[in-house]
């Protein structure tokens, strides 16, 4: 059972616990098992720190009920597996019978997919020109590959200043090979279109539905 480390001084052994064998025979000493390393601070309580005289046990491996704390000790024990103390401000405190720290591994996993999930996109401007050469057009379509990339949408557009409003159709094709370029990471939303004196074209991340 893996026990969490006390300011000033190690992993110390449970109250009235020490070395018992698991299933596999292996002796447990209050350690955490396996491939997973032990953690400085305790999360949550568990095993001899469940200092409450019954826990509701709910989970797969066990049968749902209340039950007096050093039985399901006992349990977590035989089972090879930790009393892990999930809601402790409900009356009695709901507890499960599981590896405490893959229990957290797969807990801060989770949370990392998630916030990998909820990561918020933001709209890059990338702003060409009539006149622009083919050295600017790479440099440029090099960062919106890289905000594809990261998640992010792009907004190209192409600005006409004066008498240059006349080469709508060199801005279209600027744009049109923008997309090309932007392909592999990139989807063209819309065809481009005129807005004032721009022409904007809108880039979603390959696979990003449209919104």
């Amino acid at each position: 059972m893996a026990v969490p480390q006390k300011p000033g001084g190690g992993f110390k052994k449970p109250t009235g616990g020490g070395p018992y064998k698991s299933r596999s025979g292996g002796n447990r000493k209050g350690g955490f098992r396996g491939r997973f390393g032990p953690r400085r601070e305790a999360e949550y309580r568990i095993n001899h720190f469940i200092r409450v005289p019954q826990v509701r046990l709910v989970g797969e491996n066990v049968e749902p009920g209340i039950f007096d704390t050093s039985t399901a000790l006992e349990m977590a024990k035989e089972m090879d597996l930790d009393l892990v103390e999930i809601s402790p401000k409900v009356d009695p405190p709901v507890c499960k019978i599981i590896d405490y720290n893959k229990f957290l591994y797969d807990k801060k996993r989770k949370e990392k997919e998630m916030k990998a999930k909820n990561k918020v996109s933001e709209v890059k401007e990338i702003r060409f020109t009539p006149n622009t050469d083919d050295h600017d057009f790479d440099f440029k379509s090099k960062h919106a590959i890289e905000f594809l990339k990261s998640g992010n949408k792009v907004k190209a557009y192409v600005q006409f200043k004066g008498r240059a409003i006349q080469f709508k159709e060199r801005g279209q094709l600027l744009l049109l090979k923008f997309a090309e370029r932007l392909a592999e990471v990139g989807v063209l939303e819309s065809m481009p279109k005129m807005e004032g004196r721009r022409m904007l074209a809108m880039f979603a991340p390959k696979g990003k539905k449209k919104s």
